[in-house]
């Protein structure tokens, strides 16, 4: 009656290729390979995403000692109350 999905359209000129999923390998050289690809990866940028994580970090951690600091009453100014 109607067409199956996959097949809804008819494509001309248009040449498709597939891999058996049996002849394929899931995770070829994974640790010759990919492990040094990874630490590679991450040496090389871990320079320029560190230093403003680094910054923000220490930058709210100063606000919110600094918040503490400031919301706190001088004893200084209470020494004379009766």
């Amino acid at each position: 009656m109607g067409l199956h999905f996959g097949n809804l359209a008819r494509v001309r000129h248009v040449i498709t290729y597939s891999l058996s999923p049996f002849e394929q390998r899931a995770f070829p050289n994974v640790l010759s390979h990919g492990l040094p690809n990874v630490w590679r990866r991450f040496s090389s940028q871990v320079f320029k995403v560190v230093p403003p994580f680094l910054g923000a970090y220490l930058l709210y951690s100063w606000g919110n000692q600094e918040f503490e600091r400031l919301k706190r009453k001088n004893p200084a100014d209470y020494e004379n109350d009766q």
